[in-house]
């Protein structure tokens, strides 16, 4: 049964209509773009598809140009978590900057479908299992977010999927998985490699689910908080390894 599409918009510097074809063309040779919309004016870019947002933001970056993911998916559909390595527990150690990072990207397509998009930089090479945990509590690393949530139904599967990590220590996984975005948000998510120690954080990397902008509900220019605009935020998140 093929997937339900879904919306998403991104911001994307546009000058001409020439900006405009280069986008297409490199979109036209993925799988899954349905229709694609261009806004100028507001240099917004809106597609239709079936396509995970990292390949289509791979796919706009291969013309030269940066893109940043404002919207996806229907109101109350779409989530992210950032993951990173736990902080050492030890009150004594200083905990430093995790050359670990990652971003899984949560969009709803059905009742009981969503897309996952995740991908991970810095991770020693091997296959790693990713797991939906019971808890967000990050406030001890893996330990207190508790076993694997199975969900409100006894069969239901807590592993989200597998990657494998190559040698420049970046791995991705993109799937379907039968959960709603509702019933992960303020849950935990835990990437581990298998085979090693339950007990070593250095192979582990977790975050917290939280929900995010569906399309059209991210008008933001500025962060209110920072006061950085959004190309200085996504400076930011690639300086750090999240992007």
């Amino acid at each position: 049964m093929a997937l339900p599409a879904y919306q998403a918009t991104f911001s994307v510097p546009m000058t001409c209509d020439a900006c405009i074809k280069d986008i297409s063309g490199a979109l036209s040779n993925l799988p899954g773009i349905e229709k694609t919309d261009f806004s100028l004016p507001n240099q917004i870019l809106t597609t239709t598809s079936t396509t995970p947002p990292s390949e289509i933001i791979s796919a706009i970056q291969s013309t030269g140009r940066p893109a940043i993911l404002r919207g996806s998916g229907g109101a109350n559909s779409a989530a992210v978590c950032i993951l990173e390595t736990p902080p050492p527990q030890s009150p004594l150690t200083v905990p430093e900057p995790s050359p670990v990072r990652g971003l899984a990207r949560l969009i709803q397509l059905s009742e009981r479908i969503t897309l996952l998009d995740m991908t991970l930089t810095g991770l020693p090479t091997g296959i790693y299992v990713a797991s939906i945990r019971q808890s967000g509590d990050i406030s001890q690393g893996a330990k207190s977010m508790g076993g694997i949530f199975t969900g409100f139904e006894w069969n239901r599967k807590g592993e989200l999927g597998r990657l494998d990590v190559n040698a420049s220590g970046r791995g991705s996984l993109i799937g379907e998985v039968d959960w709603s975005v509702w019933e992960m948000v303020g849950r935990g998510i835990i990437v581990e490699k298998i085979g090693e120690n339950k007990q070593n954080d250095d192979w582990i990397v977790i975050g917290v689910v939280a929900r995010s902008a569906g399309v059209w509900e991210n008008e933001k220019v500025v962060c209110g908080c920072s006061g950085k605009t959004v190309w200085e935020e996504r400076e930011e998140m690639i300086g750090r390894g999240m992007l």
